[in-house]
């Protein structure tokens, strides 16, 4: 068996040795580098902006920006929001300016992590960056919408870089299992084509957590006749740790918790409960999800079955007596109710709707007949005069009476809907529009 004979590739890691040295050797994100697509071309005729990559951890935000600076032959510095500050930028800065002075060359600087940046840090950028001393180009696994400024993403373009498909991580095992130079090719690995399709899968789109088993594994490989072979057996134990993401701050976790309130709002039991079991697995708080469902049963369900809310709340209480895994079941049950029970978002609007006109309206004054009058001034000025006392009244109903501010025209802002119990309700609501109008 041949030994490696590149000794200072023994001391890096394989996803280190085999990053991509040009765009050709790059796998994914073929809807931006692809053949005619804009950035492809940007690249290859070395005309470069500001941007900021988005995406999930492994898919070559960092390569990516390696490759541009080469391309272009620009000089590449680097910083890590986490351990760098406004001093750092402003020396990298000065370099910029003398290599630009003296060689006209370019400077490239990437920021990895750039949403970790606060808002000072992050306007430092900007004028080095709008008078072309700097191209900045920003990494992040998060939503650039909610983490950089405003400045920053009108001065940069973001673009959306994929999970690889369990397609091109395969096509990344066998680059590694074929490199004699800095792969593995030179240790002749015997791995079956259906484990290196359960490794991608397990990878979750992510090639550098890929290539990092893929090394453990080509540790561990069991000789057979002379041969290392990588079996279905240490595949699973090399495995046995979950290696899904669940971001319990970021944009995974966002989209994950939506598509889980779309299934229940959309009445697909399935489809909520394996989302929900995706959260789970991940390693999402449940006591969090079961706070969730009480959202969606006042903003969804509403008075269409009002059990929803207590049977949402019994969840809440019954995870923080069991705990896991045994108080789960009640959240599980409590969303499948959800997601079969008749909807309403009627109480929704109408809360929006008379939010809104409060916000607008102003403070407007509460009529004399609506007030309190617990002292003998306040009945002398007319609080509560003329009020009517509803249980006094046929039907217990004020009929004709007023309750919103004086000059403030009536409202309707609750409109029942045709499902669950508020089909009775707006019967009982036509009932007493037909007594205000006999009034």
């Amino acid at each position: 068996m041949k030994q490696k004979t590149d000794k200072t590739a023994l001391f890096q890691p394989l996803a280190a040795r085999l990053r991509p040295a040009s765009l050709d050797e790059f796998v994914g994100q073929a809807h931006l580098l692809g053949k005619d697509k804009p950035l492809r071309k940007a690249i290859e005729q070395g005309v470069l902006h500001s941007m900021i990559l988005w995406g999930p951890p492994g898919t070559g935000k960092t390569t990516l920006a390696r490759l541009m600076a080469e391309r272009v032959n620009a000089r590449f510095e680097k910083l890590s929001a986490i351990f760098s500050g406004v001093k750092d930028i402003r020396a990298i800065v000065e370099e910029a300016k003398s290599a630009r002075e003296t060689t006209s060359q370019k400077t490239i600087l990437f920021v990895d992590e750039v949403h970790r940046f606060n808002k000072a840090q992050q306007d430092a950028f900007l004028p080095y960056v709008e008078d072309g001393t700097l191209i900045l180009i920003g990494a992040t696994t998060e939503n650039p919408s909610f983490e950089l400024n405003n400045a920053l993403l009108s001065r940069a373009r973001v673009y959306v870089l994929k999970r690889l498909s369990e397609e091109e991580l395969v096509q990344v095992i066998a680059r590694a299992l074929q490199d004699q130079e800095k792969g593995l090719g030179n240790l002749d690995l015997d791995f079956p084509i259906e484990l290196q399709k359960k490794l991608a899968q397990a990878s979750d789109g992510d090639a550098r957590t890929c290539l990092n088993f893929l090394e453990i594994l080509s540790d561990f490989a069991e000789l057979h006749q002379k041969k290392l072979v990588i079996t279905e057996k240490l595949l699973a134990e090399v495995l046995q740790e979950s290696v899904r993401r669940f971001d319990k701050g970021g944009e995974a976790f966002y989209d994950q918790i939506s598509a889980l309130h779309k299934a229940v709002r959309g009445s697909s039991p399935d489809a909520a409960l394996y989302w929900l079991s995706r959260m789970l697995d991940g390693g999402c708080d449940p006591l969090y999800i079961a706070r969730r469902a009480l959202r969606m049963a006042s903003e969804d369900i509403g008075n269409a079955d009002p059990r929803a809310l207590q049977l949402a709340l019994n969840a809440c209480e019954v995870y923080e007596r069991l705990g896991t895994p045994e108080g789960e079941l009640a959240i599980a049950q409590a969303i499948v109710y959800l997601a079969v029970a008749p909807k309403s978002n009627a109480v929704y609007v109408a809360f929006n709707a008379a939010m809104s006109d409060a916000k607008e309206q102003g403070s407007l004054e509460t009529p004399l007949h609506l007030r309190n009058a617990p002292t003998r001034l306040m009945k002398e000025l007319g609080y509560g005069k003329k009020y009517r006392y509803a249980h006094d009244e046929p039907n217990a109903y004020a009929a004709g009476e007023n309750y919103f501010p004086e000059g403030f025209a009536k409202r309707q802002y609750y409109h029942p809907v045709n499902r669950g119990l508020e089909v009775k309700i707006a019967e009982k609501l036509e009932q007493l529009k037909k007594w205000d109008n006999e009034k």
